[in-house]
């Protein structure tokens, strides 16, 4: 655990410069807001270690797959989410000497979040190796109330003389991916221009052709002189306008650069007058005014989705970390995105969806913002459901059967991991169950009747064909896969995939039989009835076995682990680990938390007690999973050092990974962790449920949640609870075992 930052309940701020913690920090103070974010880099020249990212959201490069020995069915690359135009740069030259605080003498430093209202600002005061004193401010969103367009304002000052100031802000499109395969080069067809006096840079992506168009409007101001004024084309990718003029000790020169970005995929006209229309509106209104309308966004959000905590800064900053990043990351504004599990905060993993979406982050969106925003997120994957039977092709499967992709852009599977690719395929289900779940929680069955129905039955289709029939068992097994647990491939009968086939086959026979519209034929339900009925699941003595043959390792606790080969993965060889008993995440207990009124409270105990210490959380999903289940059973001590390590998980960067980039879709476990965990929601009988209970560190904690069009605030404390409704009409919830009428 790396613990650099300051508590505070709205706050992230790093007082100290470390070049050590500069990776770390840009990741956990990056920006966004749906369209297009970055990482936290400075705006001057930095000569330290930086990985420097700016992404616009959707835009991707199918880079050639890099394999050691080609298998049929591979996809044919990898979807990386591109690093794009460099638009937040500014070089500042002083006195003679570039400003560049990896070769200065830094006096002071400041770094904060604003999370209530979307704000990264900086302070600094250095002295140049030239002797001069120097004071910085420096401001920066990107607008949440008109996600083209981002702003900074900079503000220096010398502190012991005179200062003659050059400076260049630029818009740069030399730009690299960190995980290109082959060196490859993404960007092509460069183009900078002047119009009006405003300088514009674009380009287009090889092979998918998207194109993006970035333009920028400066305004200094000084206290001082300012003598030149100019703009320039570097070359045919930066363009840059020039500035120069002086200033007197304590006097202040402040630049507000305003830049629009749009994107051919999001933005339907891509013309320039189109964007220096509305550039010169949005820079018109001025900084402050722009703040204002962007930060009155971020109030109405956090009405709905804020958590607050009473008695614990450590655990109030962390969830309030979390839910900001998810909303920097998805709106629900357009139907081509999804959620990336790094988000705008780095360029690992690629693809713009995993099963995280259904399974961890619907729940978020559903109870924070409109049912539409949750919807986009289902219609994402009935778009893609041609692509998912496709897929399926590809690998044998028939008769419409689909195997939705592990990553994906545009539906096509693009994970290049054989153990990933062909076997993780419980994420089938995880979409399959996202359908059950929206229809229960909003009450909305019309895309269950229009659209969900069909992927339902797709997936139905794939599930019926994969097993086989043991004769030894008398039942049906599914071999060759991987659960949740990537820390076990090519097993057979993972426990939890073999539930969730069984419970989707079922579920989709109960719909078609409500709906009586004729789907499939009798023959089809008889042969998926049969699959259902005999389906095989691995147990002994009341725990469900994570697969066959698990008890055949040596089932050492996790704590018996040296601290100094901890985290595994980055320590043991993969063969050690594979034969290892340890879990790197929610497996087993995945599927208990899906389907916890399926089975009575002791046997939810008896798994974790088998599991948990067993589990080394080595995967950002699991330990907020296991946080839900321990409160469920009466562990609150373990639910709150689990709810800890998944709130905090990258701001103390647990796993020491956090200078690739957050674990966005993992957050929106952190809300499930205090709302169904210490909150205890739950939907039964058609009725919110809420079995409370409240850590020792609390003294209370209040959060909201939007049910079938109506806003729930619920304080628990050690008084009580008490739930009262805001908006909407009457309804019935129940709190442990006493139903209450709100209204």
């Amino acid at each position: 655990m790396i613990n650099y930052l300051k508590e505070h309940e709205w706050k992230i701020i790093e007082t100290n410069y470390d070049p050590a913690h500069m990776l770390r920090s840009e990741s956990i103070f990056s920006i966004g807001n749906g369209k297009m974010g970055q990482r936290a880099n400075f705006e001057e020249d930095y000569s330290g270690p930086s990985l420097r990212g700016s992404y616009n959201a959707g835009i991707y490069y199918p880079d050639k797959t890099r394999v050691g020995w080609w298998k049929n069915g591979y996809p044919e690359y990898f979807a990386k989410v591109l690093n794009s135009i460099n638009w937040i740069g500014m070089s500042w030259n002083l006195n003679g000497e570039t400003l560049d605080l990896n070769q200065c003498d830094v006096l002071s430093f400041k770094r904060e979040l604003d999370m209530q209202n979307g704000l990264l600002s900086r302070f600094f005061e250095v002295r140049l190796s030239n002797g001069l004193l120097i004071q910085a401010n420096i401001k920066r969103f990107v607008s949440m109330a008109d996600d083209r367009f981002g702003t900074i304002q900079y503000e220096l000052m010398p502190l012991n003389g005179e200062l003659n100031f050059n400076l260049s802000s630029y818009l740069d499109f030399d730009v690299h991916n960190s995980d290109s395969n082959y060196d490859e080069v993404f960007w092509e067809k460069f183009e900078t221009r002047e119009v009006n006096r405003i300088p514009i840079c674009s380009s287009q992506t090889r092979k998918t052709g998207f194109k993006v168009v970035a333009a920028m409007q400066n305004t200094l101001e000084t206290e001082g002189v300012l003598s030149k004024n100019s703009i320039r084309k570097v070359s045919d990718k930066k363009i840059e306008e020039h500035f120069e003029g002086s200033v007197s000790k304590g006097q202040k020169v402040t630049i507000v650069k305003s830049v629009g970005i749009l994107n051919s995929l999001l933005d339907t006209d891509m013309n320039d007058r189109a964007l220096l229309e509305t550039l010169s509106a949005f820079h018109g209104r001025e900084f402050r005014k722009n703040y204002d309308r962007h930060k009155n966004e971020w109030a109405d959000i956090w009405k709905t989705a804020d958590i607050q905590i009473e008695g614990d800064v450590r655990a109030q900053q962390g969830i309030r970390f979390n839910i900001f990043q998810l909303y920097q990351t998805y709106t629900g504004k357009y139907d081509q995105l999804n959620i990336g599990p790094k988000g705008f905060t780095g360029e690992k993993y690629g693809g713009a969806t995993y099963w995280d979406t259904e399974a961890y982050c619907l729940p978020f969106y559903m109870s924070t913002a409109s049912k539409e925003v949750a919807l986009q997120l289902l219609l994402y994957r009935y778009n893609q459901l041609d692509k998912a039977i496709e897929n399926a092709e590809k690998l044998g499967f028939t008769n419409g059967a689909a195997l939705y992709p592990m990553v994906t852009m545009n539906g096509e599977e693009c994970h290049n991991e054989w153990e990933i690719t062909f076997e993780e395929i419980h994420r089938n289900g995880a979409i399959a169950y996202a359908i059950y779940n929206y229809t229960r929680y909003t009450g909305d069955d019309r895309y269950l009747h229009d659209k969900g129905i069909e992927v339902l039955i797709a997936i139905s289709r794939f599930w019926v064909q994969r097993v086989n029939w043991s004769s030894e068992k008398k039942k049906y097994v599914m071999l060759g896969v991987t659960g949740p647990n990537e820390y076990e491939n090519n097993i057979n009968n993972n426990w939890y995939t073999n539930y969730l086939a069984k419970w989707t086959i079922d579920y989709t026979l109960s719909v078609i039989n409500d709906l009586d519209r004729g789907f499939i034929e009798d023959s089809e339900k008889e042969a998926w009835t049969r699959v259902s009925n005999g389906m095989y699941f691995p147990e002994e003595n009341g725990v469900f076995l994570q697969q066959d043959g698990f008890l055949d390792k040596d089932l050492s606790p996790a704590s018996e682990i040296p601290k100094d080969q901890r985290p595994i993965n980055q320590h043991w060889s993969w063969d050690r680990i594979l034969r290892s008993v340890y879990i790197k995440q929610a497996d087993v207990l995945q599927g208990l938390y899906f389907f916890e009124d399926h089975f009575k409270l002791d046997t939810l105990s008896k798994n974790f007690d088998f599991y948990e210490p067993l589990t080394v959380h080595e995967s950002s999903l699991s330990p907020c999973v296991h946080s839900i289940l321990a409160a469920r059973i009466g562990q609150p001590d373990k639910a709150y050092q689990l709810y800890l390590n998944t709130s905090r998980l990258d701001l103390d960067d647990y796993n020491n990974e956090v200078h690739e980039g957050l674990h966005i879709t993992s957050m929106a476990g952190t809300w499930m962790s205090v709302v169904q965990g210490f909150g205890g929601l739950r939907i039964e009988d058609n009725m919110l449920v809420f079995r409370p209970m409240i850590p020792h560190q609390w003294s209370s904690f209040t959060f909201k949640v939007l049910f079938r069009n109506r806003l729930l605030s619920v304080h628990i404390s050690n008084a009580g609870t008490d739930i009262s409704l805001e908006k909407g009409s009457p309804v019935m919830v129940k709190v442990n075992d006493e139903v209450r009428e709100l209204k």
